[in-house]
């Protein structure tokens, strides 16, 4: 705030309090046909009015007062309503327990509902008719159904929260359904993309392409991962996400591309490193790879994110079972079936000739 105050008092006071941060201003017409400005201590947010109830002007120096008054009501959890339960979520154990990069992606969504619904009163919040009121907000955002579907299960996850600790009685979001559809049967990378990806990357992006097929991991995991996790047979390491630990052993091709590695950068903490041989930042990898990915001309719709997919069907068509997969990855049994039967095997012509070879051996005789 002090900051504020030095802003305040430098230049045009009057011109200063119009461009504090965040204020908006909407003129309209009045009914004797002239103009007026009103303003608002944010988009949507309360005009800015005096205590009888007057629109304050910049000029007026109370302006500045009712901003802050504002802004300092709006931090504070208002007690009763939705935004209580907002802030009972961001400091819950949930929230605070979620992988750093998901924490940062759920604030945005809680801003949001936080601007749309901050005000709703809890008798309110549980009524059966504001679940119909939330899905129509969410189906506003239908033109992007990702951004609608994390908005409702964020919205989803704070009611939950305050139903465990007895805030309310009901989620009225529960099984809220999904807009966003993704058909990945055949999104994954073919020797060939590999082949073309490698042609044209550098040698460290082609080191995170070998762990992420290798190991099965996600990026993040994979951009974290320092040579204190591998001891020569074996990668150890937590996932960010779930929290899981999981002990892969490394395969000959992969431990050759460490070794190499750790030959051409003795210094470095981190595994994946960028040609300076400093750790990767998440923007600094993901520029890279997009820049690698676009040279070698690969489909689209391919991503980083497929080569886990890749990795789990690479070791289903190498004959293992859903244990040794989900051993390596880390995945959930279940989702290691939902992953081979609904998304990436599709009609995979390899494992269909692996079972008829085993059938011929079995009664083909």
């Amino acid at each position: 705030m002090a900051a504020l105050m030095i802003y305040l008092m430098s230049g045009n006071e009057s011109d200063m309090r119009k461009h504090l941060p965040g204020v908006h201003s909407s003129t309209k017409k009045l009914a004797g046909g002239g103009k007026r400005t009103y303003y608002y201590a944010w988009k949507n947010g309360p005009r800015l009015l005096a205590s009888d109830g007057t629109a304050l002007e910049p000029e007026d120096p109370r302006f500045f007062v009712a901003y802050t008054d504002a802004h300092r009501a709006r931090k504070l959890p208002q007690q009763g309503t939705l935004f209580n339960l907002i802030a009972l979520f961001r400091g819950s154990t949930e929230f605070k327990s979620l992988a750093d990069k998901t924490r940062k992606s759920y604030s945005r969504y809680l801003k949001l509902i936080e601007n749309e619904y901050g005000d709703m009163p809890l008798a309110v919040v549980e009524r059966p008719k504001a679940r119909g009121e939330f899905k129509a907000w969410r189906d506003g955002f239908g033109a992007t159904p990702r951004t609608a579907d994390l908005l409702w299960t964020v919205l989803a996850r704070i009611l939950s929260v305050a139903k465990d600790r007895g805030m309310i009685a009901v989620n009225v979001c529960e099984r809220g359904g999904r807009l966003y559809r993704a058909d990945r049967k055949e999104t994954i990378w073919s020797s060939h993309n590999i082949a073309a990806f490698c042609a044209v990357a550098s040698a460290e992006l082609q080191l995170a392409l070998i762990l992420a097929l290798w190991l099965g991991q996600r990026q993040g995991d994979l951009l974290s991962l320092a040579w204190t996790n591998y001891d020569g047979a074996y990668v150890r390491l937590r996932q960010g996400k779930g929290k899981k630990r999981v002990t892969i052993p490394v395969g000959t091709p992969l431990k050759a591309a460490l070794e190499a590695a750790k030959l051409a950068r003795p210094e470095a903490t981190t595994i994946l490193t960028n040609t300076r041989g400093k750790p990767w930042t998440e923007d600094g990898f993901r520029a890279s790879w997009a820049k690698a990915f676009k040279k070698a001309k690969l489909p689209d719709d391919l991503h980083f994110h497929d080569l886990r997919g890749t990795a789990v069907t690479r070791l289903a068509l190498a004959g293992c079972t859903v244990p040794q997969i989900a051993a390596i990855t880390g995945h959930s049994l279940k989702d290691v079936e939902t992953i081979l039967n609904a998304h990436y095997l599709g009609g995979a012509i390899e494992l269909a000739e692996a079972a008829i070879t085993k059938l011929n051996a079995a009664y083909g005789q």
